[in-house]
């Protein structure tokens, strides 16, 4: 039977305990050491992912690194963590592995890993880009507007998430503002989307200021902390939080009842699946990201599919045929590990048109 891995890692320090409750005790800077030294191991046996062509089954592997570690520890000390579990993945026979959270985006974003390796590796990214963009148009037609005639913006565009996102809107959306902390790379991604497409896409680090005219925002840092946190959204605003940790604030699901905010890439995963492990998803659902391993390893094509900080519209688009083939499907909307009706997107267009009315009748 063909076999897959996807490495994964704690992204809070709540996600240690879980699985070492006898360290609860310690202080957060003595959990991560502690949690560090340890090296990689399997989390659990991933078994039932079956399509009409094939029946894979895999495991996660963990990388002992929380995400502050992998954002602030030197990076060459994070990649070595991230091979070895890599190196792990290969002992338990994996074909192929997929890099999961953090580990896809240290670094040169698993270029290196991947030559470090006996098997393809995969980001997940492409996978990823496609979810949230057939999510986005979902959201876009509950919520009653056209994308077309939209302002979106993407938070982190100069990543290979955001650029790809960046480029398929820029041929698709009215008006686009490209966000980041570097504005030279913001720059460059401008410069690369006009010559593409002749949009010309307005580029800034003030992030805050500018989100306030968007639409639609995608959000893709790779930050350890949330960036988003509510008051800078106009009302009716579709966010799609790619990102893992969140880019956007728990605080945003108690104070802003008018926005619209889904996680992108969560898929259904086909067959009688079974993880063993909780995070945090309902029964047979998962991340893109992990979904594109499985898609690899069900069509048998083991290479290194997404890798690096160059994703092409081409692979986003290859990769959706192939989950579209393999029985792959959008998981609804989820929220703040929460499903969304369509009851609860009817009330956020209701209350997002009253919050538009009284600002207007406030300016008069």
């Amino acid at each position: 039977m063909d076999k897959f891995a996807f490495i994964i890692h704690p992204i809070y320090h709540s996600d240690i305990i879980k699985k070492f409750p006898f360290l609860k005790a310690l202080p957060e800077n003595i959990l991560e050491k502690t949690f560090g030294r340890l090296p990689p191991f399997k989390v659990s046996n991933i078994e039932g992912v079956e399509s009409p062509h094939n029946q894979i089954e895999g495991c996660f592997v963990a990388c002992p690194l929380s995400s502050n570690q992998i954002l602030n520890l030197p990076q060459d000390y994070v990649i070595k963590k991230i091979i070895k579990a890599g190196k792990k993945a290969e002992e338990l026979g994996a074909q192929v592995v997929g890099l999961g959270a953090l580990t896809s985006v240290v670094g040169d974003a698993g270029v290196t890993v991947a030559k470090n390796l006996n098997i393809p590796v995969t980001t997940g990214n492409s996978y990823t880009v496609a979810t949230a963009i057939e999510g986005v148009k979902s959201a876009c037609q509950m919520m009653d507007f056209d994308h077309s005639e939209a302002h979106v913006a993407v938070l982190g565009a100069s990543g290979s998430i955001g650029k790809v996102i960046a480029k398929k809107f820029a041929r698709e959306s009215r008006w686009l503002t490209l966000l980041g902390r570097d504005k030279d790379k913001l720059e460059t991604v401008s410069k690369e989307i006009y010559n593409e497409s002749g949009m010309a896409a307005k580029v800034t680090n003030q992030i805050k200021k500018n989100i306030s005219e968007a639409d639609i925002v995608f959000a893709v840092t790779g930050a350890a902390d949330a960036v988003i946190s509510g008051e800078e959204l106009k009302p009716g605003a579709i966010v799609c939080d790619v990102a893992r940790p969140r880019d956007v604030s728990w605080r945003v699901a108690q104070s802003r009842d008018d926005v619209l905010v889904i996680e992108g890439g969560i898929v259904e995963i086909p067959g009688d699946v079974e993880f063993n492990f909780n995070f945090g998803f309902p029964p047979k659902t998962a991340y893109a990201c992990m979904a594109e391993t499985m898609i690899l390893a069900l069509e048998k094509k083991y290479e290194s599919f997404s890798l690096g900080r160059d994703l092409s519209l081409d692979k986003v688009e290859q990769i959706s045929r192939l989950a579209e083939k393999h029985n792959f499907r959008l998981a609804g909307f989820r929220s703040f590990e929460k499903a969304v009706s369509k009851e609860t997107v009817d009330q956020i267009k209701q209350n997002a048109m009253r919050k538009r009315i009284k600002f207007s009748t406030s300016k008069v």
